[in-house]
């Protein structure tokens, strides 16, 4: 007699239902991808450097604002970046350089959001690079962004022309390296897969590198930085397209090796041991 055993799976998203191959991370590396407080934790797990943080609940905050204030002050200082855990394409970011500021901006973010973090601000470059594997994820070439605002906010990346893409960026070889390196650390640390674009500062006066995000589900059109920084590393638009199809086939492919289905034969042997 045989058993089939519906079981949930932490590898992909829609596979336990439709059983069919997609490009993309899986449910574990979208979950921690959209979590920006999980995936920080995640980051510093793998020993990645990350820029200090604070986080709380909304609820928390609501209780008593002056005192996650005045942490944040004494541990992270002005300036200071507050949004909410699950935001996206900077919306509901706020850069604050006083007390006013911090509490306007955590105002803003607790409407979009239950959790909410403030990230101490640094004097850096942003440098992104693009991923693209499984298991043994490669790394392109290393991009510059230099934002037309004060930092890349939503109207930087999406309404003003200003801001400028540096490919590739003017750093050393050696910080390339790194920061490559770095990218791949990161990509498998929330177990990404298929595609995924890091986003890292480099501290001006000191050189430090440290990882800000990773973005499972990347800008894809021609002229966002993900396809760019593939097409300045030789790979083509069309041939990057194909490249995510075949290794979503192939990651499909793998899952169809784990077993679904027991003999129940096999478990009263065990038992009876």
């Amino acid at each position: 007699m045989t058993v089939t055993i519906t079981r949930t799976s932490t590898e992909s998203a829609p596979s336990p239902i439709a059983n069919v191959p997609y490009v993309g991370a899986g449910v574990l590396g979208s979950a921690l991808g959209l979590d920006k407080i999980y995936m920080k934790r995640a980051f510093a797990a793998a020993g990645l450097p990350i820029v200090d943080y604070l986080s709380i609940t909304r609820r928390q905050y609501e209780q008593d604002p002056n005192a996650f204030v005045a942490l944040v002050e004494a541990r992270l200082g002005y300036p200071c970046f507050s949004k909410f855990a699950n935001s996206g394409s900077s919306v509901g970011t706020t850069k604050a350089h006083n007390r006013a500021e911090l509490v306007a901006g955590l105002r803003l973010a607790a409407g979009f959001d239950r959790k909410l973090l403030v990230e101490q601000g640094v004097d850096a470059r942003e440098l992104e690079v693009s991923l693209l594997g499984n298991d043994e994820p490669q790394a392109s070439v290393v991009g510059e962004v230099v934002p037309a605002h004060e930092f890349y906010d939503y109207d930087a990346k999406y309404l003003d022309e200003g801001s400028r893409l540096f490919i590739p960026a003017a750093i050393d070889a050696g910080v390339a390296d790194e920061v490559r390196a770095m990218a791949v650390r990161a990509f498998q640390a929330v177990d990404a897969a298929g595609m995924a674009r890091v986003d890292f500062f480099m501290e001006r006066k000191i050189g430090r590198v440290v990882v800000n995000e990773l973005n499972t589900i990347p800008g894809f059109t021609r002229i966002s930085m993900y396809p760019k920084l593939w097409e300045a590393s030789g790979l083509s638009y069309p041939k990057l397209i194909e490249r995510l199809v075949d290794l979503a086939i192939e990651r499909h492919d793998d899952k169809q090796r784990s077993q679904t289905a027991i003999d129940t034969k096999l478990l009263e042997s065990g038992t009876n041991r």
